[in-house]
């Protein structure tokens, strides 16, 4: 189930829990990042091949990429037995920023986007189905746990993909970090 949690920046006490799609959409449109949910044309799980993964979304990808001018669109895809999972984790670990929107569509499985606006801290578990849009200059960070277990689609306005600024502070060691999803820890065992 998504779930988003706000919390004062100097507390890891949560100031306010919300698990509904109008709940999390209001409270992250109050800062300006989408959430939506989408439905796919057909299941996918990791081990999809790109091209099968954006085909099932491809009327939400091109709606996206008509409204907000991304120009580039891939798909990242992740499990628990994957050999490079620890240095992926931690490269999306510490705080960062994008010069554009970090968009990431979940098509399976689930990720943690934590983001630092205005001396709060939005702790967002995406689950299949969710969309999120992190406006660019936003102060964030991501984890997919120790076992992550999810398929992605991402959407850039910059051909060359994924590059984050790294802000210095220490903040996304204070916070939770993601425990697995079921499915993960279901997979690994």
């Amino acid at each position: 189930m998504s779930r988003l949690r706000i919390y004062d920046d100097t507390s890891t006490d949560a100031l306010g829990t919300f698990d509904t799609l109008a709940g999390i959409s209001r409270e992250l449109g109050k800062v300006g990042v989408r959430f939506e949910q989408w439905q796919a044309n057909q299941p996918i799980a990791p081990g999809a091949s790109q091209d099968d993964v954006i085909a099932a979304y491809r009327a939400d990808i091109d709606r996206l990429m008509s409204e907000e001018g991304y120009r580039a669109v891939d798909v990242i895809s992740l499990k628990p037995d994957h050999p490079d999972r620890a240095t992926l984790r931690k490269k999306f670990l510490d705080e960062h920023t994008h010069s554009e929107d970090e968009v990431r569509f979940f098509v399976a499985g689930s990720g943690q986007f934590t983001l630092h606006i205005n001396g709060r801290v939005y702790e967002i578990l995406c689950e299949s189905g969710d969309l999120i849009g992190v406006p660019d200059g936003t102060r964030h960070w991501f984890d997919m746990s120790e076992s992550p277990y999810f398929v992605a689609i991402r959407l850039f306005t910059n051909a060359e993909g994924w590059v984050a600024n790294f802000t210095g502070d220490d903040i996304a060691q204070r916070f939770p970090r993601m425990t697995p999803h079921a499915s993960a820890k279901a997979v690994a065992a």
